[in-house]
């Protein structure tokens, strides 16, 4: 386990986050703060997106909590996100001094009964939760084959750093798969900083990262010309389609490279699974929470916090270059985006449990 403290307060200042008013939000008691430091949980590494949102968001929670209290974040990795996730669901200090950062990563294991989980996410607070994007890419000398579709990828084997087949990267693996791409998934690495690092060296051929990662490191490679972007997963547009990231509006997503590749269908049960999936992934990714048992008060006081970052003028601006173009989702939304991101239908978990047995040797209960 690492403590780190949070990056520093100048993103707070440039906001102004201390003298910004409120938006409408519940009001509170008489909480104060002072004097107190909260643990801001992550259960991945230090390198990976978690922790550039946790980070990003640490300083101007610290300052837009009643008596300013130190936000440190604290990396607690482990079996995919769930060691950390188990951790906090055995958290009764509900004083505010604990929140946990969940992704993508920790939900899918629980969406798919991995045996792992002992955590349950309607015991937990959500207070904030925010969408985000992704990214696949090549290295230069396969990028130099791709055209917009994946017809000229097909034939030989890719190497990727994977999580684990039942954490987020079951959104790169199942893409591949639709496309026809022979991917040799390298398991067990403890965040998709770890996958950079692995691509950086050459030991990995494919990568992905979430947004924020790639805005942070995978951009450079691609400047530098030694990586070669594919495509985004996408956004998800007010009919419910697939449409472009607006991070990236002008990267094809995986539905336009699937409908141009050969073999590829973006109708079915396997891109139902995946579009089911992604929208449990990816629009509500990550998201903030409080313990069981914390009071109503300090709920309250966390949501009218956040509520006071989103409401700065200055905000959507700094956050677009650190994390992508994403909503940020607060009180009641935040809610409703965590019912968003722990359903999704049962022939969807049916077919994916399926898929990694068959292609992963991983047995899970429908």
């Amino acid at each position: 386990m690492k403590l780190i403290p949070a990056i520093s307060r100048q993103v707070a200042l440039a906001l102004g986050i201390t003298t910004t008013a409120v938006m409408s939000m519940p009001a509170t008691a008489d909480v104060d703060m002072s004097g107190k430091v909260i643990e801001w949980v992550i259960p991945f590494s230090e390198t990976g997106g978690s922790a550039k949102w946790a980070n990003f968001f640490a300083p101007l929670l610290a300052d837009a909590l009643p008596g300013s209290p130190t936000v440190l974040v604290r990396f607690m990795p482990g079996a995919g996100s769930t060691k950390g996730a188990n951790w906090f669901q055995k958290q009764t200090n509900g004083d505010g001094t604990v929140i946990f950062g969940s992704s993508g990563s920790t939900q899918f294991p629980y969406l798919l009964g991995d045996p792992r989980v002992r955590y349950e996410y309607k015991d937990w607070n959500p207070v904030m939760a925010t969408g985000t994007g992704g990214v696949a890419y090549l290295n230069a000398d396969d990028g130099a084959k791709f055209d917009g579709t994946a017809n000229n990828l097909k034939g030989k084997t890719y190497i990727y750093g994977n999580q684990g087949a039942t954490r987020l990267d079951l959104i790169p693996a199942l893409a591949w798969d639709m496309l026809g791409m022979d991917v040799e998934h390298v398991l067990g690495i403890k965040g998709r900083g770890d996958g950079l690092k692995m691509f950086e060296s050459g030991e990995a051929t494919v990568d992905y990262q979430t947004s924020s990662s790639y805005l942070k490191g995978s951009v450079a490679l691609v400047e530098a010309g030694k990586a070669v972007p594919m495509m985004s997963w996408g956004s998800l547009g007010a009919n419910g389609d697939v449409v472009r990231d607006p991070t990236f509006p002008d990267m094809p997503t995986f539905k336009e490279v699937c409908e141009a590749t050969e073999g590829c269908q973006t109708s079915g049960d396997s891109w139902d699974a995946w579009k089911a999936f992604f929208v449990a992934g990816f629009p509500s990714q990550k998201i903030a929470f409080l313990p069981a048992g914390t009071s109503q008060d300090i709920i309250d006081t966390y949501v009218n916090a956040f509520a006071k970052i989103k409401a700065h003028p200055d905000f959507a601006t700094i956050s677009e270059k650190r994390l992508g173009k994403y909503p940020m989702y607060v009180g009641d939304e935040a809610k409703a985006a965590l019912a968003a991101a722990t359903t999704v239908p049962a022939s969807a978990k049916s077919f994916v449990v399926d898929w990694l047995k068959s292609d992963f040797g991983v047995e899970l209960k429908k």
